[in-house]
C-alpha cells in the first residue's frame, strides 16, 4: 500500500511540475508579446529627440525606459549662461584702434569749452572811460562810457561813488573784463566790469602798464587760450576762477602767481594795494 501511495504521488507530483513549465513557457510569451506591444505603443519622440537618441547609441528597451530624461542639447542650455556668455563677448571685441569700444566712446564726450577752467577764459582788455555821472536811482554808483577800441562805447556800471572821486573816474585809463553777461543794475544795463583791488576798508583800480593804448589785450602770463566769447552765468566761471585773482606782494595783478600783462609793454598794477583780491 505504501508503494502504491508513493507512486501515484510522485505521478502526481511529476503531472503538476509539467503543467507549472507549460504555464510558465505560456507566461513568457505573454511577457514577450507584452513588450512588443509595449514598444509598438510608445509614442515616437519629435525628430530631434531621434537623433539624440541616435547619438547615444541606446538599445532599443533602454530607449522606452528612459525617453524621459534625453541627452541636453545646446537649445537646453539656460538663457542665462548664453546671455551671460554674449556680454562676455561684446566686452572683449576690441575696435580698430585695439581698445574696447565702450572707452573708446566716452574720451569725446565733454563739450568744448569744459575742459578747462582757468583765467584764459576770461576776456580782458585796456579801455578809457570817456565819460562818468552818478546814477539817478543809486546813491553809489557811477555810470560810465568806456572806449575799447570796438567802435562803439560800452556802458558800465560800477559801485565806485564810495571809494573813487568822479573827477578821478573821468579819462581813466584801465582794464576791463568783457564778456560777463550784460545785467542791468538799477535799471541800466551793464556790459563790462572794471576791474579792481579790493578790500572791505579801500578800493583801487588797476593800472595798465605804460605805454597801453586802448583796446590792447590783457593776459595771464603762459594762458594764451581764447577767452569764451560770453561767459555763462549758469557755469560761474567767474565766480570760480575770482579767488585765484590777486595782487602779489609787489602789486602786481595775478592769476595763481602768473602776472596779468600786455605783451611786450609790461604787467598791471595797484597803486598800493598788495596780497588783495581783484573783483
Amino acid at each position: 500500500m505504501i508503494r502504491m501511495a508513493s507512486a501515484s504521488v510522485l505521478q502526481r507530483m511529476s503531472q503538476r511540475a509539467k503543467q507549472a513549465e507549460e504555464i510558465i513557457a505560456v507566461l513568457k510569451t505573454q511577457i514577450q508579446d507584452l513588450r512588443q506591444s509595449a514598444v509598438k505603443q510608445v509614442p515616437l519622440p519629435a525628430k530631434k529627440s531621434v537623433v539624440q537618441f541616435s547619438e547615444a547609441k541606446l538599445p532599443t528597451e533602454t530607449a522606452t525606459t528612459t525617453n524621459n530624461v534625453p541627452k541636453p542639447t545646446q537649445e537646453a542650455k539656460p538663457k542665462a549662461e548664453k546671455k551671460e556668455k554674449k556680454a562676455s563677448e561684446a566686452a572683449k571685441t576690441p575696435d580698430d584702434a585695439g581698445e574696447p569700444k565702450a572707452k573708446k566712446g566716452k574720451t569725446n564726450k565733454a563739450p568744448a569749452g569744459e575742459e578747462r577752467m582757468d583765467v584764459s577764459r576770461l576776456s580782458f582788455k585796456v579801455g578809457k572811460i570817456v565819460q562818468v555821472e552818478k546814477h539817478p536811482d543809486a546813491d553809489s554808483l557811477y555810470v560810465e562810457q568806456v572806449d575799447l577800441g570796438e567802435g562803439r562805447n560800452r556802458t558800465v556800471v560800477s559801485g565806485l561813488v564810495k571809494h573813487i572821486p568822479i573827477e578821478q573816474m573821468q579819462d581813466k585809463v584801465a582794464v576791463f573784463m568783457i564778456n560777463l553777461k550784460p545785467a542791468k543794475m538799477r535799471g541800466i544795463l551793464s556790459e563790462a566790469m572794471i576791474m579792481c583791488a579790493s578790500t572791505p576798508e579801500k578800493v583801487e583800480i588797476l593800472n595798465p602798464p605804460a605805454g597801453s593804448v586802448i583796446g590792447d589785450v590783457v593776459r595771464a602770463r603762459g594762458f594764451s587760450d581764447e577767452p569764451d566769447a560770453m561767459l555763462s552765468p549758469k557755469k560761474k566761471v567767474w565766480e570760480t576762477l575770482k579767488p585765484d585773482l590777486r595782487t602779489d606782494f609787489n602789486k602786481v595783478a595775478a592769476y595763481k602767481g602768473a602776472p596779468l600783462e600786455v605783451e611786450g609793454k609790461g604787467q598791471v598794477t595797484a597803486p598800493t594795494l598788495a596780497d588783495v583780491q581783484i573783483q
